[in-house]
Order: C-alpha cells, then sequence, then structure tokens
C-alpha cells in the first residue's frame, strides 16, 4: 500500500510544480511591450511594432529621435517638427487606431525615420525594406556635411524622403486590409499637396502666385507664405492643414471656413515678423 501511495505522491507533485511555476512566472517567451522612448533609443522598432503605439507615444518617439538623437549628430536638428504637427491633429481628432489605413502610414513614415537616423549614426544597415530609410540617411548626411542650407536644395531633399515612407506605408495598408475612408483620404491627398510643394517649390510659388492673382486687400506675399507653410521646422502647419483638410471632406460650411481663417492666424506672426531664418 505503502508505494502505491508514494507513486500517487510523486504524480501529484510532477503535476503541481508546472502548475505552479506558471502561475508565479511569466512566460519565458512574453516581450516586453515597447514605448516610444525604448524605440527611440533602440532604433530598431519595425513598422508593425510602431502601429501597435497609441499616438502619445509615437510623439514622444518622434521628438526623442529628433531632439536626443539626430540632435546629436547635427546640433540644433528639429527638422521633423511638422511630422509632431500631423500627429497632434490625429491624436486630437480621433484618428490612428492601431490597425487602421492612417495608422498603418502612419507607422510607415515614422520606421522610415528610424531607419534613415540608425544608417546615418552608423547602428545599422538594415532598411527594413522600407525605401524612404536610405532617403532619409542621405538626408541627414548632407544636413550634416553643411549641403541642405538653401531651401530650395532641402526641401526637395526632405519631400523625396517623406513621400518614398509613405508610400511605403501605403502599401503596409493594403497587405493588412486596411482601407481609407473618405475623410482618411482627404486627409492624405493634403498630405500629398504638402510633400509635392516641397519636391517642386518653383513650380509651387508659380501656382501660388496665379491662384492670388488680382486678390484685393490679402496680406499674404505668395514666397513668404509658401516658405512658412513648408517649414519642416515647425508644427503649426500641418496640424493646422490637417484640420482644413479633415472640414472640407466632412463637408461643413462652418468648420472649413473658420480652420482656414485659423491656418491663416497662425501665419500672421510671419507676416509681421519678416522672413523666418532657413533651416
Amino acid at each position: 500500500m505503502r508505494p502505491r501511495l508514494d507513486r500517487l505522491r510523486g504524480a501529484a507533485l510532477l503535476l503541481l510544480v508546472p502548475t505552479l511555476i506558471a502561475l508565479g512566472c511569466p512566460p519565458a517567451s512574453a516581450t516586453p511591450t515597447r514605448d516610444g522612448e525604448s524605440c527611440a533609443a533602440t532604433l530598431d522598432c519595425s513598422a508593425l511594432e510602431l502601429d501597435r503605439l497609441p499616438l502619445s507615444e509615437r510623439l514622444v518617439f518622434v521628438r526623442a529621435i529628433q531632439d536626443e538623437i539626430a540632435a546629436e549628430y547635427i546640433p540644433g536638428f528639429r527638422h521633423w517638427r511638422n511630422i509632431e504637427g500631423i500627429i497632434r491633429f490625429f491624436a486630437e481628432n480621433g484618428f490612428g487606431e492601431p490597425g487602421t489605413w492612417v495608422s498603418y502610414v502612419d507607422a510607415g513614415i515614422l520606421e522610415g525615420v528610424e531607419r534613415g537616423a540608425a544608417i546615418a549614426l552608423g547602428r545599422s544597415e538594415d532598411d527594413f525594406g522600407n525605401p524612404g530609410s536610405e532617403l532619409w540617411a542621405d538626408y541627414l548626411r548632407r544636413l550634416h556635411r553643411g549641403e541642405l542650407t538653401e531651401r530650395w536644395v532641402h526641401d526637395p531633399a526632405w519631400g523625396n524622403a517623406e513621400q518614398a515612407s509613405t508610400e511605403h506605408g501605403v502599401r503596409l495598408a493594403a497587405a493588412h486590409g486596411a482601407v481609407a475612408s473618405r475623410v482618411d483620404q482627404q486627409i492624405y491627398d493634403f498630405s500629398e499637396f504638402y510633400r509635392w510643394l516641397l519636391r517642386n517649390p518653383q513650380t509651387a510659388l508659380l501656382a501660388l502666385n496665379e491662384a492670388l492673382r488680382g486678390t484685393v486687400g490679402l496680406p499674404l506675399p505668395p514666397a513668404d507664405f509658401l516658405r512658412w507653410f513648408t517649414d519642416v521646422t515647425i508644427s503649426e502647419p500641418t496640424y493646422r492643414g490637417g484640420h482644413l483638410a479633415r472640414d472640407v471632406a466632412v463637408p461643413d460650411p462652418v468648420a472649413a471656413p473658420i480652420s482656414a481663417l485659423r491656418l491663416l492666424l497662425a501665419y500672421a506672426p510671419e507676416l509681421l515678423a519678416g522672413d523666418r531664418v532657413s533651416p
């Protein structure tokens, strides 16, 4: 009888020990949750990891890469402030939840920025399959060498890098079955227009001059406004532009003119202060 009890006791212990271990310890394969600060510190978060970050953490991520990482390579670097502006707009207006079309596109942009920084700083050569990565790396290297001091040279380099990263984000969204709503598409079209202005500054200026021809009483020097609107070192143009794009898409006959006025009011201090310093 005694040997049988011993065997039962042994069998019970064999069953009990794994159960106690499972209750008391996390699974060995558990992956710690990444946040914006840790992704910026390691520069190795994929677009899918960035897609899972809430927008508040993506803002932390962009600011950390910009102010803590890139600024060590290029003193005074603040050339992703406009990306902050559109993320602020998304966060305040209910866009960009993980797994949505906006989120995937935004994650593609952020991945390109991250990989570009990692490549330029010599931390990695892996572009993660994002065509914007090497363009961002080249942009940072050229900025570091002092080759992008003139806006007509700087802005196309910036715009081309973000365009490639954005298109990668669009493909990522399609691969995961995410579809843009009508409002999403309108905001995306605004971003396309913004990047077109950056990549084609002279053509854009001629078009703006033509659009404003004959306007009476509007204190809007085309060259100054365009210079302010496409200044990547400030966040207000993309933040206010996002609101205007949304209100036009809804459409909202009251909100759209107000958003347009707020965009112009954001520009007003620049009009009074005179020309901005080149980035």
